[in-house]
C-alpha cells in the first residue's frame, strides 16, 4: 500500500502531465505542439523579452531544447530573436504579431479548461491546494534541488 506522500507524489506528476494533455489537445489546430504554445505562453506572460536563458530555466528544460524549440517558433514566424543591449551574445526572445495571436488563442483555450475543470471545485479547497503547491515550490527551489 503506497503512503500518502507516495500517493501525493503520484497525484501531482499524474495531474500536472494530464492538464498539458488536455490543453495541448485543444490547440492542436495551432500547428504549435506543447513545448511551443508553453514557450510563446512564458514570453507573453514575462512582460518583457527573456533571454533564451531564461526561457529554458522557467520552462525546466535544457539549452539544446529550447534552442530547437525557437528555432521552430522563428521559423513559424512567431518568434524573433533579437541581440541584447548590454550583451551582444544575449539572444532576447519576443513574440511577432503571429505569437500573439497564437498566445491569444492559448490564453483563451488554457481560461476555459480551467473554468470548466475548477468550476466544481471548492473555492477554499482550491486556494488551500494552490497555497501548498506555491509552498512546496518555493521550498524546493530555496533547497536547490
Amino acid at each position: 500500500m503506497p503512503t500518502l506522500e507516495e500517493r501525493f507524489s503520484t497525484a501531482l506528476h499524474h495531474t500536472a502531465r494530464a492538464w498539458r494533455h488536455a490543453i495541448d489537445a485543444r490547440l492542436k489546430d495551432l500547428g504549435v505542439g506543447q513545448a511551443g504554445w508553453m514557450a510563446i505562453a512564458f514570453v507573453a506572460k514575462a512582460g518583457q523579452p527573456l533571454s533564451q536563458k531564461e526561457l529554458a530555466s522557467q520552462l525546466s528544460i535544457e539549452g539544446p531544447t529550447m534552442v530547437a524549440t525557437l528555432d521552430r517558433l522563428v521559423a513559424a514566424g512567431l518568434v524573433e530573436r533579437m541581440a541584447s543591449d548590454t550583451d551582444r551574445r544575449v539572444k532576447l526572445i519576443v513574440l511577432t504579431d503571429a505569437g500573439r495571436s497564437v498566445y491569444a488563442k492559448v490564453s483563451a483555450a488554457a481560461k476555459d479548461f480551467r473554468d470548466s475543470t475548477l468550476s466544481e471545485v471548492d473555492r477554499a479547497a482550491l486556494r488551500t491546494a494552490t497555497e501548498m503547491l506555491e509552498s512546496l515550490r518555493a521550498r524546493i527551489e530555496a533547497s536547490g534541488d
